[in-house]
């Protein structure tokens, strides 16, 4: 209350939102975390105690919010819903990282998703495309001269265009799209590239990184 009130004296705008649960449920939370509650040696260890005295310091609080959400019966991915409703405009959209990569120098660590290009047609064995890579046009066009690119092309895009939705639902802040080829320098560069313009088409914020683009 002592920092709210200061907060007031500032003129400093704010909103208390305040999530609270059933003492059955946090009993249970605490168990299954194996959390210590912080008031825990205040009420000589008994959990029940704590979670009644914390309810007790928190009613000023409790009293002062603007949003109370219950979360006894909620997951997280419903938490955020009420969240996202409460504060709509005010969130931060997900952000989707559009990643070529080369197989031979392994999977990407942080990948959500991978998808394998090592099936289309390999600029790699057309000497004067050989040492370009999937930013230079030549390559790119020659990646996408064939109809089997254009039809994978357009299944991927499907599938994320049905995918991406959810992720954001579940409260996905960063998702990474890994796109992979045998050296990561043509076709998973070009698919990439045109994955992320797709995508900044459809309004989502996206943008390209190339791991394994300098690798010989």
């Amino acid at each position: 209350p002592h920092a709210l009130e200061e907060l007031r004296c500032r003129h400093i705008p704010y909103r208390i939102l305040f999530l609270e649960a059933s003492a059955e449920v946090l009993l249970r939370r605490y168990k299954e975390t194996r959390r210590r509650h912080p008031l825990l040696d205040e009420c000589d260890g008994c959990l029940e105690d704590a979670i009644r005295e914390e309810r007790r310091l928190l009613k000023p609080i409790r009293d002062a919010a603007d949003y109370i959400i219950d979360t006894t019966s909620l997951s997280p991915s419903q938490l955020r819903g009420r969240i996202v409703t409460i504060f709509e405009g005010e969130t931060t959209p997900m952000l989707i990282s559009c990643q070529s990569f080369g197989f031979r120098n392994g999977l990407p660590q942080d990948a959500d998703l991978v998808f394998d290009v090592r099936c289309l047609p390999n600029p790699y064995y057309v000497p004067e495309l050989r040492y370009q890579t999937g930013m230079n046009d030549d390559v790119y066009n020659y990646v996408f001269s064939f109809p089997q690119t254009k039809e994978f092309l357009s299944k991927l895009e499907q599938m994320l265009a049905f995918l991406l939705p959810l992720y954001q639902e579940e409260g996905k802040a960063v998702l990474v799209v890994a796109v992979g080829c045998t050296g990561g320098r043509h076709r998973s560069v070009s698919i990439a590239r045109a994955v992320t313009e797709y995508l900044n088409k459809l309004g989502y914020a996206a943008y390209e990184n190339h791991r394994d683009i300098t690798r010989g």
